[in-house]
C-alpha cells in the first residue's frame, strides 16, 4: 500500500469516487481513495438515485447539469452500465404560485442551458393517463434527466478512477490528521469484521499526502473533531417505500415507455416506477436529525425503524395523484440517514484555517451532485479556481458561532423545506433569533421584519406596528409581495428625506503592523487611501477574479479598518489571514483582528441626513463639523454623537448624502435613541435591506455574491476606476490576460405591473440568449423595474435594447449609463 501521494480522498461514496476520478482526469497521477468499509456502504447504497435539475442556485444548477451529462458517458469509458434511466422529470403544480416558482427557476435554468418544457393538465393526462391531473395547474418537464442506480454509478466512477491510476483502498479508516507544514500525515487504521461489526485492528500506517479531501458522508461530525473544525453537516432521516406491482401500471407499460420521475411539490413527494410498482419518497414534517455527535461504530449499511405515521399524509396524497396505487400493497421500505446542511447546499471547498485540506460534506442530493462536485472541486484544487463561482457552497459560509444544536435543527428545517415554495423573499424561522444587535428589540417594536444574514438578525423592511406574527410569511410572493409597498416608501424616504439603516452585520477587520501597508497594497487592486480617507477596492484570486470587496479606511500609516459583506465573515477572514501568513517573510508582521462583533453600524442617508446629525453632534463648531471642508466625501472622522464616540465614514451604499456610523456596540441603544429623537424632527424613516438593495442598483453599485464573484474580474464588472494597473497586486497578470469576456451593466426594465426581477433571470437579444441578471428590483427614481447583469461586451452599451424573461414572457429592457441616478455624484457630495 502506497504511503506517499499527491491527494488522499477519504470516503468511498459517490462523491468521493467522483472527486478521485476527476483529480486523476485533471492530471494528478498520484491519487488514493480510502473507504473505511465497502464502496457505497454509506448513504449511497440506500439513495433513490434521482437526478433532479431543479435548483434555484446558479452554481448548483451547473453542478447538477454536469453530473447528468457526465453519467451518460461512463459506460463508453468504463464498460460498466451506470443504470441511468433517462425517463425525464415531471414536476407538477397544484397552484399558480407554484407555477410562478417554476417560471422563475426556468429562467435561471436557461442561463445554464438546461432544457425544459411546459405541460398543461390536459397534456399531462394525455401523456400519462394514470396520473390524476384535474386539480393541477400545470407542470415543468425536464426531458434529459431521470434516475440512476447509485451503486452502479459509483462503481463505474471507481473503475474509471482506477483506469486513470487512482489507488482505491477499502477497510481503512482515517484516524488522525497532522499538518507538517508542507503535507498531511494521515494515520490510518485497518478495519476488520468482528461479530458483524466493523472494528479497528492493531494495524496502522501513516499516509503522507500533499492534499486531503474529506467526503465522509454521514460521518462529518467525526471528521470535524479530527480536524478541530465545526462542520454543520448532520444527517436527517429520509424514508421511502416501494410498492408491489400496480396492475394498471403493468398494463400501461405493455405498450408505453416508463413514466418520468413524478414530483408533486405541493404534496411534498417524488414517485418513480420500480419493477412494475412505485417508489414514494416523501419530505415530511418532523423528520429527526440523527448522529448529531457522530455515527455509532455499530452502524454500517443500516437503517432506522420506519415511521409510517409520519408519512401518512404524503402516502394518501400519492394515492390521490395515482389512483391505481390505492389497492397496491407495500413491498419494501427504507429509512436511512441523508446528510443535510442548514441551507440544504453541500459544503465544498477549502477547510477554514487549514492548508490543502478540502471538504466535500453535507450532500442531501449526493448522487445528483457527485459528478459535478468532483469536476469543479478538481478545478479548484488543480487550477486554483473553478470556471463557476463556488462561493455559495464554500464551507466558510458558516462561522465559528455555529453549534451542533443550530446545525441539527436547521438541517431538519432544510429537509422539511425541500418542497416548500422557495420564494426569493423567503426567510426560514428555525433557530431564530440567535445573533442580535442591541437595538433588535427596539426595531422589532417599531415593525421591523427581519432577515437572517450569517446568523445575524437584520431588518428587511418595517411593516405595520400591529402586524401579526405571520405577516412576513404571508407577505412573500414571486411577484410584488405584501412587503413591497413598505420598501417603496422606505426607498422614497432616502431619496427625498432621510432614512436610517441598521448595517451592524457588516464584516469588520482591523489590519495593522509593520507589514500591513505593503501587504494590503499587494492584496488589493486599488490604491490604498491616505490616512483619514477611504477607498473601495477588491482582493482578487490568483486568476484575477473578485474574491472579496472591501471598503478600506486608513486609520494610521500602518493601521487599516476593513469593511466587507456581512454574509462572508469567516470566508473573508480565512482568505485574509492565509494571504498575510504567506507574505509575512516578504512584507513583515501583519496583525489581523476580526472586530465584527465589537462595532455596531447605522447608516443614515438622504438629503436631510446632515440635518439629523447636526441635532446631536458634539463639536466646537457643530455647523461645520459635517460640511465638505472638514468632512469631505470618502473620508473618515471620529465624531461624538451625544455621549457616543463614533467612527463616521462619509459614504452611502444608497448613493445619497450620508454616513456610516460605526460605534461601540455596547452603546448602540443609546445611539439609537439619540438618532430616533433627532430624526423625529425631520420625519426620518426606518429603512430595511430590501429598499437599500433597490437604491444601490440605481447607482450601479455592484454587490458581492451578485455582480462580484470568482467567475468575473473587476474589469468585467466594469470597475476599471477601482483597479490600479500601475502597481503590482495579487492576480494582476491573470486579470490582464483574461480580458473582458462579458460585461456588467445596468438595465431599466418595462416589466409586468405587478412584478420585478429577482436577479436570476435570463437576458435575450431578440431570439438569442445573451446574458443573465445578477440583481433585480424596483427603482423609485425611475418608476419601473431595474436590474444589473452580465452580457456580451458589445451589448453593454447605453441604449442597447434587450429583453428579460419573467413569467415565461420577454419584457423590454434597455441598458442605461452606469449610475443612472445622479451619475455625476452631485447629490452624495452635497455641502451643507
Amino acid at each position: 500500500m502506497k504511503t506517499h501521494v499527491k491527494a488522499l480522498v477519504v470516503g468511498g461514496g459517490a462523491v468521493g469516487t467522483s472527486i478521485a476520478y476527476h483529480l486523476a482526469r485533471a492530471g494528478w497521477d498520484d491519487v488514493m481513495l480510502l473507504e473505511r468499509d465497502e464502496l457505497t456502504s454509506g448513504s449511497t447504497w440506500h439513495a433513490a438515485g434521482l437526478l433532479p435539475y431543479f435548483n434555484m442556485s446558479y452554481a448548483t444548477t451547473h453542478i447538477h447539469d454536469y453530473s447528468i451529462k457526465y453519467y451518460k458517458t461512463l459506460e463508453e469509458e468504463t464498460g460498466l452500465n451506470a443504470g441511468f434511466s433517462v425517463v425525464g422529470n415531471l414536476r407538477m403544480a397544484q397552484s399558480q404560485e407554484r407555477m410562478n416558482e417554476y417560471m422563475l427557476y426556468a429562467s435561471t435554468a436557461e442561463t445554464c442551458d438546461v432544457p425544459y418544457e411546459w405541460l398543461s393538465p390536459a397534456q399531462i393526462k394525455e401523456r400519462y393517463p394514470l396520473v390524476h391531473s384535474d386539480d393541477l395547474v400545470g407542470a415543468i418537464y425536464h426531458p434529459t434527466d431521470g434516475y440512476i442506480n447509485p451503486a452502479d454509478v459509483t462503481m463505474a466512477m471507481a473503475k474509471g478512477a482506477r483506469q486513470r491510476g487512482v489507488m482505491i483502498e477499502r477497510k481503512w479508516q482515517a484516524d488522525a490528521f497532522h499538518w507538517t507544514g508542507d503535507h498531511w500525515d494521515v494515520t490510518c487504521t485497518k478495519m476488520v469484521e468482528k461479530g458483524g461489526n466493523l472494528v479497528p485492528s492493531d494495524e496502522q500506517i501513516v499516509i503522507h499526502a500533499e492534499h486531503v479531501v474529506t467526503a465522509t458522508g454521514n460521518h462529518p461530525q467525526r471528521t470535524a473533531k479530527l480536524l478541530g473544525l465545526k462542520i454543520p453537516a448532520i444527517p436527517v432521516e429520509h424514508q421511502f417505500i416501494v410498492t408491489e406491482p400496480d396492475p394498471a401500471l403493468v398494463e400501461w407499460r405493455k405498450n408505453n415507455g416508463e413514466h418520468p420521475v413524478l414530483r408533486d411539490a405541493d404534496a411534498k413527494w417524488y414517485v418513480r416506477e420500480e419493477r412494475g410498482g412505485w417508489i414514494l419518497g416523501p419530505y415530511e414534517r418532523n423528520a429527526p436529525a440523527r448522529f448529531e455527535y457522530g455515527v455509532p461504530d455499530s452502524f454500517r449499511a443500516d437503517l432506522f425503524p420506519l415511521d409510517l405515521d409520519r408519512i401518512e399524509e404524503e402516502y394518501m396524497s400519492m394515492i390521490h395523484r395515482i389512483p391505481s396505487s390505492e389497492t397496491v400493497g407495500l413491498k419494501d421500505d427504507f429509512n436511512g440517514p441523508i446528510c443535510y446542511t442548514p441551507d440544504g447546499n453541500p459544503l465544498v471547498g477549502p477547510a477554514p484555517g487549514l492548508r490543502n485540506m478540502w471538504l466535500a460534506e453535507g450532500f442531501s442530493f449526493g448522487i445528483t451532485a457527485a459528478g459535478g462536485t468532483g469536476y469543479y472541486l478538481a478545478q479548484l484544487m488543480v487550477e486554483g479556481e473553478a470556471e463557476i463561482d463556488m462561493a455559495s457552497l464554500d464551507p466558510k459560509r458558516y462561522g465559528s458561532w455555529m453549534t451542533t444544536e443550530y446545525a441539527a435543527r436547521k438541517n431538519e428545517e432544510a429537509y422539511e423545506h425541500v418542497y416548500i415554495l422557495h420564494h426569493p423573499d423567503e426567510e426560514r424561522p428555525a433557530c431564530r433569533p440567535l445573533r442580535t444587535a442591541p437595538a433588535y428589540d427596539r426595531q422589532k417594536a417599531l415593525g421591523a421584519q427581519f432577515g437572517c444574514v450569517n446568523g445575524w438578525e437584520r431588518p428587511n423592511y418595517y411593516g405595520p406596528l400591529d402586524a401579526p406574527e405571520t405577516f412576513d410569511h404571508d407577505a412573500r410572493s414571486f411577484k410584488r409581495g405584501g412587503w413591497w409597498q413598505y420598501a417603496v416608501e422606505e426607498a422614497k424616504a432616502v431619496r427625498e428625506g432621510v432614512g436610517l439603516i441598521d448595517a451592524t452585520a457588516f464584516t469588520k477587520h482591523l489590519v495593522k503592523g509593520p507589514g500591513a501597508t505593503q501587504f494590503l497594497d499587494w492584496f488589493t487592486c486599488n490604491k490604498l487611501p491616505k490616512v483619514g480617507r477611504i477607498n473601495l477596492t477588491y482582493a482578487l484570486t490568483d486568476h484575477g477574479t473578485t474574491r472579496t470587496e472591501y471598503t478600506i479606511v486608513r486609520l494610521g500609516e500602518d493601521e487599516y479598518y476593513l469593511v466587507s459583506a456581512g454574509a462572508w465573515t469567516a470566508y473573508d477572514a480565512d482568505y485574509l489571514r492565509k494571504a498575510a501568513e504567506d507574505k509575512a517573510a516578504e512584507f513583515g508582521y501583519v496583525e489581523i483582528q476580526d472586530v465584527t462583533t465589537q462595532w455596531g453600524v447605522f447608516a443614515i442617508a438622504g438629503p436631510k441626513s446632515r440635518d439629523v446629525l447636526k441635532e446631536i453632534v458634539k463639536d466646537a463648531d457643530p455647523e461645520t463639523v459635517l460640511g465638505n471642508k472638514r468632512f469631505p466625501w470618502l473620508t473618515c472622522r471620529d465624531i461624538e454623537l451625544g455621549m457616543c464616540p463614533v467612527r463616521a465614514i462619509r459614504v452611502a451604499y444608497t448613493g445619497e448624502l450620508g454616513w456610516e456610523l460605526h460605534h461601540p456596540i455596547e452603546m448602540q441603544n443609546y445611539l439609537w435613541d439619540q438618532l430616533m429623537a433627532a430624526g423625529a424632527k425631520h420625519d426620518m424613516k426606518l429603512v430595511g435591506a430590501r429598499a437599500q438593495n433597490w437604491l444601490r442598483q440605481e447607482k450601479s453599485y455592484r454587490a458581492f455574491g451578485n455582480e462580484l464573484g470568482r467567475d468575473a474580474t473587476p474589469l468585467e464588472a466594469d470597475l476599471p476606476r477601482f483597479v490600479d494597473l500601475a502597481k503590482d497586486f495579487r492576480g494582476k497578470d491573470a486579470l490582464e490576460e483574461t480580458g473582458v469576456r462579458s460585461k456588467c451593466c445596468t438595465l431599466l426594465i418595462d416589466g409586468p405591473d405587478d412584478a420585478d426581477p429577482w436577479g436570476r433571470e435570463v437576458l435575450y437579444n431578440g431570439e438569442t440568449r445573451v446574458g443573465r441578471l445578477t440583481s433585480g428590483g424596483y427603482s423609485v427614481a425611475f418608476g419601473k423595474s431595474i436590474g444589473m447583469g452580465y452580457v456580451k461586451p458589445e451589448l453593454a452599451v447605453p441604449g442597447t435594447k434587450l429583453q428579460v424573461k419573467m413569467f415565461d414572457q420577454l419584457w423590454s429592457a434597455e441598458v442605461v449609463e452606469d449610475s443612472p441616478y445622479d451619475p455625476k455624484n452631485e447629490v452624495i457630495r452635497k455641502d451643507g
